[in-house]
């Protein structure tokens, strides 16, 4: 596992397609921005266990 830290405003790159974005930081929240392209499946990981998978 790879661990970084970034600041609000920063992002890092996965590969040549997916770019994710820090956009804001509060009250030790991220809000994160994803960008990749629309054949890639970005599911949460607490919705991948309910679904039974």
């Amino acid at each position: 596992m790879l661990v970084i830290t970034r600041t609000e405003g920063q992002s890092f790159k996965i590969g040549d397609n997916i770019e994710i974005y820090i956009s804001d930081i509060k009250d030790k929240k991220a809000k994160i921005a994803i960008s990749a392209p629309k054949d890639v499946k970005i599911l949460r990981t607490e919705l991948i266990s309910s679904l039974g998978k």
